[in-house]
């Protein structure tokens, strides 16, 4: 075999693999987004044409909760007053949307639906609420991941998100605000304290909770473009409000 053949033979196999690595790095970065914008808005007319077709009848009963004096308390959540979901509520089912989830800090067009479970193919079409954690509303942890990176980046910024910051969810009766306790806490994936009834990560008194209320936590990846880590915000239910009322004023704070 000639010298010139195998240069050729190499050059060909660089050019094939350098094709690969680029066709890769396209799907990475612009299709699985565009896969995910299209899964998403589905998700989202999917609910609203759901909840379109039901009545207006909040899972709570009495009165909305007045907003925390502290956006940020030092120990449990202050929405005593704030109604937990009723027991008989309609369970979450695996992989379809129950609620849109919206975050002021990261922009006016920013909603992701948010869905049961956090298999894979569920956070390719949105956000994920951890089974084993309380429902939307309810006394216990609303915990809920989302991508940093890949599928849409919905958590792109989460480095971002500041104590005070708001984080509403809307299930198609009840606007549901909570209010941001911590910067984002990194940690490792097996510290599953985080998403507990009261926090408990394994940084003690990172969550700044101890004791029962009405929590939401937000989890994500990090670094942005691995997993190694996570990033992670613990947030107290700050108040709640019919939809017919319109939307919360923490549109606006």
């Amino acid at each position: 075999m000639s010298v010139r053949l195998i240069v050729r033979t190499f050059s060909e196999i660089c050019i094939t693999v350098g094709t690969v690595i680029v066709l890769f790095v396209v799907y990475v970065l612009f299709w699985t987004g565009v896969k995910a914008q299209g899964a998403t808005d589905g998700e989202i007319v999917r609910l609203q044409e759901e909840w379109a077709r039901q009545p207006v009848e909040p899972q709570a009963s009495g009165p909305a909760a007045a907003p925390s004096p502290d956006p940020a308390p030092t120990s449990s959540a202050p929405a005593s007053s704030s109604p937990t979901p009723a027991p008989s509520a309609k369970p979450y089912e695996t992989g379809r949307p129950f609620a849109v989830m919206y975050i002021p800090r990261f922009g006016e067009g920013w909603d992701w639906p948010v869905l049961e479970g956090t298999a894979a193919r569920t956070l390719k079409k949105g956000l994920g609420h951890y089974a084993s954690t309380a429902r939307l509303g309810a006394t216990g942890n609303f915990s809920v991941a989302g991508h940093r990176r890949t599928y849409g980046d919905p958590f792109k910024d989460f480095p971002r998100l500041r104590p005070g910051d708001a984080v509403i969810v809307n299930d198609g009766t009840t606007w549901f605000t909570y209010r941001i306790r911590n910067e984002p806490y990194r940690t490792v994936p097996g510290d599953v304290g985080v998403i507990d009834a009261v926090p408990a990560p394994l940084e003690k008194n990172a969550a700044g909770f101890d004791g029962p209320g009405r929590y939401l936590t937000l989890t994500t990846c990090d670094p942005e473009w691995g997993s190694s880590h996570r990033l992670v915000v613990w947030a107290h239910l700050d108040a709640t409000q019919p939809v017919t009322d319109g939307k919360p004023e923490a549109f606006h704070s």
